[in-house]
């Protein structure tokens, strides 16, 4: 049995970054299910591995973790002995910080947010939503325009953090379809070694 275990939901993004990096690393951890809808996540036991009560939660022997961005940070430096993932070099440590902070931002009220209001009727401002997620979209697809990479010539934990709310955002009423360069970095991420879809999500989807 593996010393890592992942607590997630299997159609949340925050969980899917974590459970990306876990396989592109090739760490055998083991997967288990929290389920949301019973407000398992509020449950005393759980509460004890992450006490804000939210997925994902990443146990690493006897130490847990929590926090979607935290944890890629922690796995990338304890657990890449190259640095690819987590640069050394402090201007492109700056970049990815920057991207994580999207992800936690921006991508995080846009797309995910709305995702939320389609997929599991969250009380959220649809159109707000959307607005920032256009806006987003943009940014990024004018900073990908002649770069393969959001923070380095590589792919980075600023990628993994970003992919799964962006690949699904047509979830949420987001079309992909006026991104050429955001999809086709999605592209580049599904094409590394390693990587695994958000379970029950299509991946592909900016074609």
């Amino acid at each position: 049995m593996s010393n890592i275990k992942l607590f997630r939901h299997p159609l949340s993004g925050h969980s899917h970054r974590v459970e990306l990096l876990l396989s592109l690393l090739n760490i055998n951890a083991e997967i288990i299910d929290v389920d949301l809808m019973t407000g398992a996540q509020k449950s005393p036991d759980f509460l004890k591995k992450n006490p804000n009560g939210q997925v994902p939660a990443l146990q690493d022997g006897e130490s847990f973790f929590s926090d979607s961005n935290a944890i890629l940070v922690y796995l990338a430096t304890k657990y890449d002995a190259a640095r690819r993932w987590l640069p050394e070099n402090a201007e492109h440590a700056s970049e990815v910080q920057k991207f994580l902070t999207t992800a936690a931002g921006a991508i995080a009220f846009g797309p995910a947010a709305a995702r939320l209001v389609t997929l599991f009727g969250a009380g959220l401002d649809a159109d707000f939503a959307i607005n920032t997620a256009k806006n987003v979209l943009t940014n990024l697809n004018g900073h990908l325009a002649g770069r393969e990479w959001l923070a380095t010539d590589h792919a980075t934990i600023a990628d993994v953090a970003n992919y799964a709310y962006i690949a699904v955002a047509p979830e949420g009423n987001v079309s992909l379809n006026d991104y050429p360069d955001v999809g086709a970095w999605l592209k580049r991420i599904e094409a590394l070694p390693g990587f695994v879809a958000m379970t029950n999500s299509p991946v592909g989807l900016a074609a």
